[in-house]
């Protein structure tokens, strides 16, 4: 006889009863996340506790006093201290999956090597800025990887699934006004230019659903689902209760594709 209690000795014995999630795939899957700030608190968290055990976190920064609102793995200290944010991002993943599941690299993610990109299974975008994540987006469309994106403003906020070598990417579905801000960011004369992208509204439930989005589609992905998945972009509306997913055509002359 089964006793009810026998149950609870496997950490993931409620995610085991989900038919067609692959609990044993998920803790193999290497994830590089690019990004540790809102987004990254609550992608490292579900992507802790949903069983992913291979993580690598990249992110420059760190720490101010108006992350503190939404970042779960933040303190006051870590501000006065100046920590970096992957540092105590990869600490907090591995503390919420009881081992070394995570690693932090401070560094930015334009200088990283691209066997970074070619020894992940699925990458995470958890930017707040246009270069970023044209950058990640190329890297991981020539490496062959699933790019999962994630963004917003305020109560509304976006997820685009990026699904090489066929789907459209994240760059397909940029307008001019994207090139522009890029653009500010590198000067052609080889002067750097000092450009900074304006503060956006921001909250902790939209994060939160963001994120949520974002690591389910990558478990679908590593669980063989992929029929499960975004076809391309989600947009989501917390004002009204909304979403729509939304098709991006590929574009002929991205770039992207080109190379």
């Amino acid at each position: 006889m089964i006793r009810p209690f026998d149950f609870d000795g496997d950490r993931f014995d409620r995610s085991r009863r989900i038919d067609w999630l692959d609990v044993n795939a998920i803790s193999q899957t290497k994830v590089l996340m690019v990004g540790a700030g809102a987004l990254g608190n609550e992608a490292g968290k579900n992507l802790a506790l949903s069983g992913f055990r291979n993580i690598t976190v990249v992110d420059m920064d760190t720490v101010a006093v108006s992350n503190l609102s939404r970042c779960l793995f933040f303190r006051e200290s870590d501000a006065a201290d100046e920590r970096f944010k992957a540092e105590l991002v990869a600490d907090g993943i591995n503390g919420l999956a009881g081992g070394r599941s995570a690693r932090a690299v401070t560094a930015p993610i334009e200088e990283a090597a691209s066997d970074l990109f070619r020894g992940s299974d699925v990458v995470l975008g958890c930017l707040d800025n246009v270069l970023a994540r044209t950058h990640v987006n190329g890297q991981s469309y020539r490496a062959g990887k699933l790019y999962v994106d994630g963004g917003m403003e305020g109560l509304t906020g976006r997820v685009m699934v990026v699904r090489p070598p066929d789907g459209a990417c994240l760059q397909c579905g940029m307008n001019k006004s994207h090139a522009k801000v890029a653009s500010l960011r590198f000067s052609c004369t080889g002067v750097e230019t000092v450009f900074h992208e304006p503060r956006l509204a921001a909250e902790i439930t939209t994060t939160s659903v963001l994120a949520a989005i974002m690591v389910r589609e990558i478990a679908k992905h590593t669980s063989g689902r992929d029929d499960l998945m975004l076809s391309n972009m989600l947009y989501y509306d917390g004002k009204q209760n909304r979403m729509e997913e939304l098709e991006i055509s590929r574009n002929p002359d991205c770039l992207v594709h080109h190379n």
